[in-house]
């Protein structure tokens, strides 16, 4: 057992090792966890804008593919609207099915 002389001195250890523990295992996870979550928010908004402008790039090509007219351009917006949720809900199915959920 400790001697009473020694004690502020195990307690000074104690805080030391608490604080170099804490920071090793708490701060340091946090860091690495916000890093991976702020790439991921990245890479999210820049694939969310290449979605974007893809949709409306196919928009554009499918209207000038039709005949002229407002009925043609019309029918455009429709078919093109009518793909991107036939896309959009084949990724949702393909992410689900490969979680699990």
């Amino acid at each position: 057992m400790a001697n009473p002389s020694e004690l502020p001195e195990l307690i000074r250890e104690f805080t030391d090792m608490s604080k170099e523990y804490l920071l090793q295992e708490t701060v340091e996870p946090a860091k690495q966890l916000g890093r991976f979550a702020g790439f991921s928010v990245g890479a999210a908004f820049a694939f969310a804008i290449g979605m974007l402008l893809l949709g409306i790039a196919g928009t554009r090509w499918i209207v000038r593919a039709m005949p002229d007219g407002p009925n043609w351009t019309a029918l455009g917006y429709v078919v093109s609207a009518t793909a991107l949720v036939v896309i959009a809900s084949i990724i949702v199915w393909l992410t689900a099915r490969d979680t699990g959920s």
